[in-house]
């Protein structure tokens, strides 16, 4: 083999490797960018393979109004970039201003989901996608309508044919956001980069914080793993703050006495970015919070048994806190579509 031969291969192989380095391959197929701190296998359907092309239909339909019936709100409406995807307010706000029942989960990182809403009601991120789409307190669109709107506008038949080699369906437009959204995970926090050997990346007060948040705090009995979530359900009491009409949580799924005030765990990672606080965003901030926990939530029947009280000392709650605001991790590449 000649050197001509030989730069030219070495190029080829280069080019390859900065292409799988971003996420694409030549097939079209895609790859998942994962931060420092995530699980490496990010769970995938084997019905919804990550595409590149996928991932770009997805990103449009998250962003697009077109998908409420007055076209007044988009996904994006309430799962704000800026807001590490939820929307800063203290219940969901749906087309003219409807006010829902809950407060916003991120959609950060939920690609590692086992089930989804505050009560997991549903178990796949497809299955999510259509729920806000049809439910009326938010987008209030038929999936018939919808259909028919994708299928009006030349660009999405168009798209839809190119990924799907099909017309707009509601299913495919489930799949294609289902797919924008794994693709939304932040790692690399500045515990990460101390827990993988920079010894730097926290200070003092967050060191002694995540010591509490092992130890004393026993928060890790279920924020537990690289996501901070055990993604199981529990009673903190919250439910019980408002007797007059309390949200019973799982309940409502399960039809089991002992889920009355359970809610889903929420991941950890971005706190400081997602407030309001709890499936009602009751708390406004991560002292009230902390606050509560100390206090051993509110007493009820169902109360979980990890929740009991802390007796925190206030330079314990302070130093909580700052390693709570070190799970801040980087922003996902996304950007609103150009078209």
């Amino acid at each position: 083999m000649n050197a001509d031969a030989k730069i030219a291969i070495s190029l080829l192989v280069g080019f390859l490797v900065l292409g799988l380095s971003f996420g694409g391959k030549r097939d079209g197929s895609y790859r998942l960018r994962v931060p420092l701190g995530l699980d490496e296998y990010v769970p995938v359907p084997d019905d919804n393979p990550i595409r590149s092309e996928k991932i770009d239909l997805g990103r449009r339909l998250f962003f697009d109004k077109l998908l409420s019936r007055d076209n007044g709100i988009a996904c994006a409406s309430c799962h704000k970039p800026e807001h590490a995807f939820t929307d800063g307010q203290r219940v969901a706000m749906g087309i003219k201003g409807l006010k829902g029942n809950r407060n916003v989960p991120t959609l950060l990182n939920r690609a590692y989901g086992r089930s989804f809403f505050l009560d997991g009601r549903v178990t796949s991120l497809e299955e999510q996608a259509l729920e806000p789409i049809q439910n009326p307190k938010e987008m209030d669109m038929s999936l018939i309508e919808l259909e028919k709107r994708l299928m009006e506008d030349r660009e999405y038949r168009e798209d839809f044919e190119r990924v799907f080699g099909s017309n707009p369906t509601a299913q495919n437009a489930a799949k294609a956001i289902a797919t924008f959204v794994r693709t939304l995970l932040s790692g690399n926090s500045a515990h990460d980069r101390f827990v993988h050997g920079d010894r730097n990346a926290l200070s003092e007060a967050a060191q002694r914080g995540l010591q509490i948040f092992r130890g004393k705090g026993n928060c890790i009995a279920c924020h537990v793993g690289p996501n901070f979530t055990d993604e199981k359900f529990h009673n903190t009491g919250v439910a019980f703050k408002d007797t007059t009409l309390p949200d019973w949580g799982r309940y409502a799924v399960t039809r089991i006495d002992r889920d009355k005030g359970a809610f889903k765990t929420p991941t950890l990672r971005n706190i400081s970015l997602t407030a309001p606080y709890m499936h009602n965003g009751v708390f406004t901030s991560l002292e009230d919070v902390v606050g509560f926990y100390d206090k051993g939530g509110i007493l009820n029947p169902y109360l979980d048994e990890e929740i009991r009280q802390l007796k925190l000392t206030k330079q314990e709650k302070e130093d909580l806190i700052e390693f709570l605001r070190s799970l801040t991790g980087e922003d996902p590449q996304s950007t609103i579509p150009k078209r």
